[in-house]
Formats: structure tokens, C-alpha cells, sequence
């Protein structure tokens, strides 16, 4: 049996997770990147999103197979309650459940944090991706049609919802994502979605 780990990313995973990251810009309109960027500023990027929002990696048998890292949905104040979730997972080792588990463990976090509405944009047409959200419970809230070009064609994006927790009044400003971590539960949490993969 294969030894699976899900941990929260560091820096020092920015050339290991780059690797995975490299293809899809390369080959696929999965991103809207379309330079690879260097270690070192793949590096910066974990690291500054770890100063909010969790970043995740999944290890198979000591190698990253898939990622995962939220950020932030739009800059003006009253959308502090809503992120965005990205999840990048090796060809190698699609269908393992890797993503399903990546994002149970980005799901609790937030929610832990004190965020209120997760969202997901999904480049179209992408079948598999679009299946798995809404398998996760995601609901589509609408396509930007022809948002973006890349590798020669005008490109849609369908956006996901996933409601995190009851809409209440006055909510309190959501934790920063080291509160969470250092708070002793999410350690759980990593082992629950170790578990989705090993069954």
C-alpha cells in the first residue's frame, strides 16, 4: 500500500509543486498563466498565502501528487467572507481521490477560519472538472464567456459555489489561516482526508 501524507505546504515544496503546475500552463487553458514562473517567485507565492489562507500538498509515497491553495476572492473589503479555490493534481495520479481529499481538508479550513462562500473557476470545456464540483456539492452561479485567450482560442470560465456555513448577521473578520493551524484541529482534519485515499 502506498504511504500517503497531506500536509500543509512550504516553501520548500515550490520546485516540487511548480513541477506539477509547469504542465498545466504549458499544455492546457486549465490556468490563465502563461509563463512558467521561477522557483524562487513560486516560492514567494506559498509563503505569502500562507500569511492567510491554507496551501495543501499531497505527498504519495515521499513525492507531491497534487495541490491545493486558496486565496482570496476580490479585494474590496465586504468580500473578506468568500475565497477561491484552486487544486492541481499530477497526471500520474489522477483518480486516486486526491482532489476530493485536498479539498476536504481546504473546505474544513475554511470554515474554521470563518469563511462563508467558497468559489471555483473551472475553464470550459472541462467535463471531469466540472463532474467533480458538482459532486463536491458546488453549485454554478454563471460563465464568463470568452474571459480569457490562450493556446490559440477565446476561453469561458463556469463558476462554482460552495456554501460554507449559514449566512448570519454581522459576521466576525475570518482568522488568519496560522490561527488555524496552530490551534490543534487541523491536524485531524489531515488525517480524515488521508483517509479518503487509502480506502
Amino acid at each position: 500500500m502506498s504511504k500517503v501524507r497531506i500536509r500543509v505546504a512550504t516553501p520548500k515544496d515550490g520546485a516540487a509543486i511548480l513541477e506539477i503546475y509547469k504542465w498545466y500552463i504549458e499544455n492546457t487553458a486549465v490556468t490563465f498563466e502563461t509563463e512558467v514562473p521561477s522557483v524562487e517567485e513560486f516560492e514567494r507565492r506559498i509563503e505569502n498565502t500562507l500569511v492567510r489562507f491554507p496551501w495543501l500538498v499531497c505527498e504519495i509515497d515521499g513525492a507531491v501528487a497534487g495541490y491545493a491553495y486558496a486565496s482570496k476572492h476580490r479585494e474590496r473589503a465586504a468580500y473578506q467572507w468568500s475565497a477561491d479555490l484552486s487544486i492541481y493534481v499530477d497526471a500520474k495520479f489522477h483518480r486516486k481521490h486526491i482532489a476530493t481529499a485536498l479539498y476536504q481538508v481546504s473546505v474544513e479550513t475554511l470554515r474554521l477560519q470563518g469563511y462563508y462562500t467558497a468559489f471555483a473557476g473551472v475553464t470550459t470545456p472541462n467535463p471531469k472538472s466540472e463532474a467533480f464540483h458538482a459532486a463536491y456539492g458546488f453549485d454554478t452561479v454563471g460563465v464568463f464567456e470568452n474571459v480569457g485567450y490562450k493556446l490559440g482560442e477565446w476561453r469561458s470560465v463556469k463558476w462554482f459555489k460552495l456554501t460554507l456555513s449559514d449566512y448570519g448577521k454581522e459576521p466576525i473578520v475570518p482568522k488568519a489561516f496560522p490561527e488555524v493551524k496552530d490551534a490543534g484541529v487541523l491536524e485531524k482534519i489531515l488525517r480524515d482526508a488521508e483517509e479518503i485515499i487509502n480506502r
